[in-house]
């Protein structure tokens, strides 16, 4: 039997265009990798935007529960990468988390 989702957890960054390509394999290495192991699904997507790039990781968790204990505490903090200030933009101050109320495919 399968868990279903029924919590995203939604995180959002800006880099320069210049060195976008470089976080995106710093995230795929670094950021991603725990997220896999633990949620029940994660998604990371790009958009490039001229001078800018902003990358959204999406996580999916079974309840909130689950998602505290893998933050270690409030889910709501964001819990920046180590290189994160070296390449985002300005930091995020929050993670949205949301409800899912519609999950088709």
């Amino acid at each position: 039997m399968s868990t279903k989702a029924t919590i995203a957890r939604i995180w959002r960054g800006r880099t320069l265009a210049a060195v976008a390509d470089e976080y995106e394999a710093y995230l795929r290495e670094t950021g991603i990798p725990p997220l896999v192991k633990t949620a029940l699904s994660v998604q990371l997507f790009r958009e490039d935007l001229g001078d800018e790039t902003e990358f959204v990781t999406t996580s999916y968790w079974p309840d909130f529960q689950s998602m505290a204990a893998f933050t270690g505490g409030d889910p709501n903090k964001v819990h920046h990468l180590d290189r994160d200030p070296h390449y985002l933009v300005a930091l995020p101050e929050r993670v949205a988390i949301m409800k899912i109320l519609v999950d088709r495919a």
